[in-house]
């Protein structure tokens, strides 16, 4: 059997990068359809003639849905791999750009400023001690009164893999397998509402947490 090497940055950049072509099997799970019609039609109302800046967009799978009605959406992530996907899909017409940036590398926008942003299954794979300062950049490339929306799983035992193990600073691990049978150990936190909560800092106003049976999101307005 493969052993997995100790999940790091590097290591999760290329995990995604080689799950990129297989990474949609996930939405395809039959328990968890329910749930993605809901937040699919969610989302498309969620950012009416907003300028969104969407971290960590992957295969795109979410990107049409938010993007329905915005004035501009600015979708971005660290693979190319992941990219040319999202790129492949069809978008609302004029609408959509794509951008290849890192996450924690958002000064990289330069002076581009926006009014919304969207996180769909990043929150989970940043290190608890990484979060205040990733919060911090992000809310800076935002206006006031900007909308914030995540997105990302709870685990239930049925449908999630299962947890490797923990480290000292209460992050969460779990192994995955590929087609070519390697594993890999990826970072994947299942925080609470009131985590969440704690976490969003004192600029997020009037937060509204949503739960789903698999998922759950969190919407704020930025002060």
């Amino acid at each position: 059997m493969n052993l997995p090497t100790q999940a790091t940055a590097e290591s999760m950049r290329e995990y995604y990068a080689r799950h990129a072509a297989s990474y949609e099997r996930v939405y395809h799970k039959p328990e968890r359809q329910i749930d993605l019609r809901a937040i699919e039609a969610w989302l498309q109302t969620a950012f009416v003639g907003r300028r969104v800046l969407e971290i960590a967009c992957g295969t795109g799978w979410w990107t049409p849905h938010g993007a329905m009605a915005c004035a501009h959406w600015l979708a971005t992530d660290l693979n190319p791999e992941t990219l040319s996907i999202a790129r492949s899909k069809p978008m609302p017409d004029g609408k959509v750009e794509f951008l290849q940036l890192d996450a924690y590398a958002l000064a990289d926008l330069g002076d581009r400023r926006f009014d919304a942003a969207f996180a769909g299954f990043w929150w989970s794979h940043v290190p608890l001690e990484r979060l205040p300062g990733w919060l911090a950049a992000l809310h800076a490339r935002l206006d006031s009164g900007a909308r914030v929306v995540v997105l990302d799983n709870r685990f239930v035992p049925a449908s999630s893999t299962p947890i490797s193990r923990r480290d000292e600073a209460g992050n969460t691990y779990q192994n995955r397998s590929l087609d070519d049978a390697s594993v890999h150990e990826v970072l994947k936190n299942f925080p609470s509402r009131e985590q969440v909560f704690s976490a969003l800092g004192p600029r997020a106003r009037d937060p509204q947490w949503i739960a789903h049976p698999h998922y759950w999101i969190v919407s704020y307005t930025l002060a």
